[in-house]
């Protein structure tokens, strides 16, 4: 089995999660920059929005990067993949839908495929259908997740058991520790979002980032579930007001109408959380600094290797 470093041409196992309608080329080419791999987030962007930002990433770095494409959220799905060969990018990762029509083109195109999976079953389907990665992902993860609701601890090994594939882990990481554990679970890398929110390249409002910083474990909350939709967001006035609203009964287009980008951009680049929302991880408990991309790579890389040769040392112990 290939290394996901090896695959990608990346110095490190660290990809940046994509963020939708968020995205941008800073945050994106300051991963890459910094060895990861930097994502840009399709989310339902036209495609002459996600052509914007290809370029300008590209300009800021030489550096392998990818996109994501959900593929049942965004109505865009094929002119991104013609995006996607047009400019070369060294991968795509599809999400939200089935990738396997969408996977012989990217490998005829030398693309590497990325496919974002929530359990074993679709992690076997995206491995037969041809995806080169996996990013197994667990709903400790921020915004849009799967309603099976499995935690990334519970569902990496079982993964890893039963592909022959590379496997990164997603949900719940933030510092070295989270990589060390991803890499005993059996994974190869992890996938973060909520870390990188807080840094000085993420070109969102402070009032999100302080957030972050303030949060303690139990900071985050799931919307949607009552309609069949699982999204992790951070405890405000807009989300508990959707919290309300959905106890009293709320149709599937109306939380879809209430949770549109509008309302995302609103709370992650205006900072208004009195009138939009911002997506976080659980992990937000563990964040408590804004450095920038290439410290918190270079900290968490430092930090896993010590955890791994603390652990190596102290199971002499028991031989």
């Amino acid at each position: 089995m290939k290394h996901i470093s090896e695959i990608l041409s990346i110095s490190y196992p660290i990809f940046q999660g994509g963020m939708g309608n968020i995205s941008n080329a800073p945050l994106t080419a300051a991963v890459s920059e910094a060895g990861g791999l930097g994502t840009i987030g399709c989310g339902t962007m036209k495609p002459e929005e996600v052509e914007k930002i290809i370029i300008e990433t590209k300009e800021r770095t030489n550096n392998p990067f990818s996109i994501n494409i959900p593929i049942n959220v965004s109505p865009y799905t094929k002119q991104l993949i013609e995006l996607a060969i047009k400019h070369q990018v060294a991968a795509v990762s599809l999400s939200a839908g089935n990738p396997s029509p969408y996977i012989p083109i990217l490998h005829e195109n030398n693309i590497n495929v990325i496919a974002i999976v929530a359990s074993v079953k679709h992690a076997k389907k995206a491995e037969q259908a041809g995806a080169d990665i996996l990013v197994a992902e667990g709903f400790e993860a921020a915004g849009i997740n799967s309603e099976l609701e499995l935690t990334t601890f519970t569902l990496i090994p079982q993964i890893t058991k039963n592909v022959n594939i590379p496997v990164v882990a997603a949900g719940g990481v933030a510092d070295g520790k989270g990589l060390a554990a991803a890499l005993m679970l059996g994974a190869q890398g992890v996938q973060m979002g909520t870390r990188f929110i807080a840094t000085k390249e993420a070109p969102f409002h402070e009032v999100y980032k302080q957030k972050i910083l303030q949060s303690s474990e139990n900071e985050t909350v799931i919307i949607g579930r009552s309609v069949g939709k699982v999204r992790r967001v951070i405890k405000a006035d807009y989300t508990e007001r959707l919290l309300q609203e959905e106890k009293e009964g709320m149709t599937l287009e109306q939380f879809n109408e209430k949770t549109s980008e509008t309302y995302h951009i609103k709370g992650a680049i205006e900072g208004d959380l009195k009138r939009g929302y911002v997506n976080s991880g659980q992990v937000a408990g563990l964040i408590e600094d804004i450095p920038t991309v290439k410290e918190v790579i270079t900290k968490i890389m430092e930090e896993a290797k010590e955890q791994i040769n603390h652990i190596y040392h102290s199971f002499k112990y028991y031989e």
